[in-house]
């Protein structure tokens, strides 16, 4: 990993950043009030977990679980349609942003329809225009449109008219533009890599999860951090190596030597974490938009 790369790791793992993660529980609000949290941990749970932890690291687990099977697949296909895009564009090809929205707008549809409940959807589209947003006005660097002349300037130039657009596209409802088909977008624009990106990802997946459980008082700060050192780690490298591979199989310019991973599409394994997200507000007082 170069200092460039490890610098932009830096830069988006900042809890700071304006995205809106922190209004969003991903159904773990809706988990603790229908009971679920009150029970012994599960046997998978290893004893070297802190005491009254365990229910949290069963919550965390399963929702991991589920979410690298669903969403990782979008985030790859995404970033490599960016990437592939941005290929073109230093070769010095045509590439139109009109080919390219159509492209995206067929992935984050298809996310949009994997997804089974509208509390998911409402959380997953708000984080993603904000994504898009911060790329906007926080990460592209600024360009004289007169003086583009360098081929970093093009690129940068179409990348900041490719991200203007999208936005105008969720606005006019052209598409939701969903938090993983975004996420690939900007870490693609960026230059993240696809490793680190869908790593990254997951880790901030995770630590959203604890967040929200120090936020409801399920955990304390000190105990949130020990989870995601010692406990959450492992999960979160296990998911992101199991799932690297997975693609939506929608038939994109794609930077993989293995087309097997088409085969392996996304899929939804906790149907009563989706159960229980779909009733979040059925609460008769809630912390969390999800």
């Amino acid at each position: 990993m170069d200092g460039d790369e490890a610098y932009l790791l830096l830069l988006l793992s900042d809890s700071n950043l304006p995205t809106g993660s922190f209004v969003a529980s991903s159904g773990l609000e809706s988990y603790v009030t229908h009971g679920f949290l009150t029970g012994g941990p599960s046997s998978e749970v290893s004893k070297s977990v802190p005491s009254g932890t365990g229910p949290i690291v069963d919550f965390v687990r399963s929702s991991l679980s589920t979410y690298s099977r669903s969403a990782l697949p979008f985030v790859a296909d995404a970033h490599q349609l960016v990437q592939s895009r941005i290929s073109q564009c230093e070769e010095g090809h045509d590439v139109t942003l009109q080919e390219t929205l159509k492209d995206f707008a067929s992935i984050d549809d298809l996310y949009d329809t994997m997804t089974l409940n509208h509390i998911t959807r409402r959380a997953s589209t708000s984080q993603g225009v904000a994504l898009l947003t911060l790329y906007s006005k926080g990460f592209a660097r600024p360009i004289s449109k007169s003086d583009s002349t360098s081929e970093e300037d093009k690129r940068d130039l179409y990348l900041s008219r490719l991200i203007d657009e999208l936005k105008l596209s969720v606005r006019r409802g052209d598409t939701p533009g969903h938090l993983p088909t975004c996420w690939g977008v900007l870490t693609g624009a960026l230059g993240l890599s696809l490793e680190r990106s869908q790593f990254l990802h997951l880790f901030l997946y995770a630590r959203g999860l604890l967040s929200a459980a120090v936020r409801m008082n399920n955990l304390g700060p000190y105990g949130a951090q020990q989870l995601l050192l010692h406990t959450i780690r492992p999960l979160v490298e296990q998911e992101a190596k199991l799932c690297s591979h997975l693609r939506t199989g929608l038939n994109f310019p794609s930077t993989d030597s293995d087309d097997l991973g088409t085969l392996d599409g996304p899929a939804m394994t906790w149907p009563l974490g989706e159960v229980l997200a779909g009733r979040h507000d059925l609460q008769h007082s809630r912390v969390f938009n999800s």
